[in-house]
């Protein structure tokens, strides 16, 4: 009887590739015209940011084993601060159309070195984003970027490796 049976196809779910991921190792990021400086992983190459609109101390970490970038933004505190506050919360907050959520981690690591780390699930173009601030003097803003359509299940162990070594990037910033 099982012979008369007709056999059902039914398709396989999408295979990813492994990916394997580095064991870190951090190195000094002291750029000599900007008052931070703080370790980042060997794997990522400081790219100064050339672009017409680009202002001083703004970088790339470009990570090609990852095909990822972190965008670096830094802003003197001169009485801007609430309105650089409003520009990180609307800038996560873009991505609310494809973010299945937005975590905000409080950060502070020592006197003058706290911000929030945000972890955004889902589709979203860029899964981990953050700032720090002392805000008094100092801004920094970072945000990962793929160079691909973004895909939560296959990104997942690449955005949590960075994830972390951004939060050791963030843990070791000093402000000079």
């Amino acid at each position: 009887m099982s012979s008369c049976k007709e056999e059902v196809n039914v398709p396989r779910p999408r295979g990813y590739l492994r990916i394997e991921l580095p064991e870190t190792r951090f190195q000094s990021f002291n750029p000599a015209t900007c008052p931070f400086k703080f370790d980042i992983p060997d794997y990522a190459i400081p790219v100064e940011d050339t672009n017409a609109l680009a202002e001083p101390c703004w970088w790339y970490l470009v990570m090609p084993k990852f095909n990822a970038q972190l965008y670096l933004t830094y802003k003197p505190v001169k009485g801007d601060f609430a309105k650089y506050l409003e520009d990180t919360h609307t800038m996560v907050y873009k991505h609310t159309s494809r973010a299945s959520s937005i975590d905000e981690q409080v950060v502070s690591f020592r006197p003058g070195v706290g911000g929030i780390l945000y972890s955004l699930g889902g589709e979203a173009a860029s899964a981990t984003q953050f700032f720090v601030t002392d805000s008094m003097n100092h801004f920094l803003r970072g945000a990962v970027y793929f160079n691909a359509a973004p895909n939560a299940d296959s990104l997942a162990p690449v955005q949590e490796h960075i994830r972390n070594d951004v939060l050791t990037m963030l843990k070791s910033l000093e402000w000079k």
